[in-house]
């Protein structure tokens, strides 16, 4: 009996007062252009690079 009071003050998800985040156009741009993502993944492998550099020391 006492779950079910618990339950009274909690409400669902209703659409309203939640939302997704929509990407703007600079941000679409950004995750199609081809250029940008080879730029990102080179960054990406020298971070990692250092990181295991730095493990094997």
């Amino acid at each position: 009996m006492a779950y079910k009071e618990i339950q009274k003050g909690i409400k669902p998800y209703d659409g309203k007062t939640f939302g997704t985040m929509i990407p703007g156009p600079f941000q679409r741009f950004l995750r199609t252009c081809k250029i940008w993502q080879f730029i990102r993944f080179i960054i990406i492998n020298l971070k990692m690079l250092r990181v295991v550099a730095k493990s094997h020391n």
